[in-house]
């Protein structure tokens, strides 16, 4: 594969994994993606960067690469419109917004930070377990949350 290809395959599989999952959201609901999610992304996160750590092979990178794009995706495909069947619109944007803040500043904030202090210690490795962490609390998430095929809010009255 040449370099210049890489980029345009990886975007042309991230819209096709996100489509594919956005479809199975619609026929079988939000949550079972989400915890799919969930639990794919804490059973093969560390398999799949420890594997990526350790490969030498370029086509085995990218395949690697882009299991987890697929994983992934199962998030980012329908995270928006899972916000949005949770709140009514008099609220939306507070429901939406401040989760969303304290999540990213909790987890997003601080992984670059430990990313670093770890590669410091020389445990680079334990990252992948942090990461794994992560996705394990979103998914406690998931358990709780109500299911928004028979719960949407989206179209709530204000």
């Amino acid at each position: 594969m040449r370099p210049r290809s890489s980029p345009r395959a990886r975007c042309s599989s991230t819209c096709s994994s996100s489509r594919c999952w956005g479809f199975v959201s619609d026929h079988v609901g939000r949550r079972p993606v989400l915890m799919g999610f969930g639990v794919l992304g804490t059973l093969c996160t560390v398999p799949l960067l420890t594997a990526l750590t350790r490969t030498r092979d370029a086509f085995t990178a990218f395949l690697l690469v882009l299991a987890a794009l697929v994983i992934l995706s199962g998030y980012t495909s329908i995270n928006a419109v899972v916000k949005a069947e949770l709140f009514p619109a008099r609220i939306r944007a507070l429901g939406v917004g401040l989760p969303y803040a304290l999540t990213v500043s909790l987890f997003g904030g601080t992984a670059e930070y430990v990313g670093t202090r770890l590669k410091l210690a020389g445990r680079e490795e334990w990252f992948f377990w942090y990461v794994t962490a992560c996705i394990f609390c979103s998914l406690l998430v998931y358990t709780v949350m109500p299911d928004t095929r028979r719960h949407s809010r989206i179209d709530a009255p204000s």
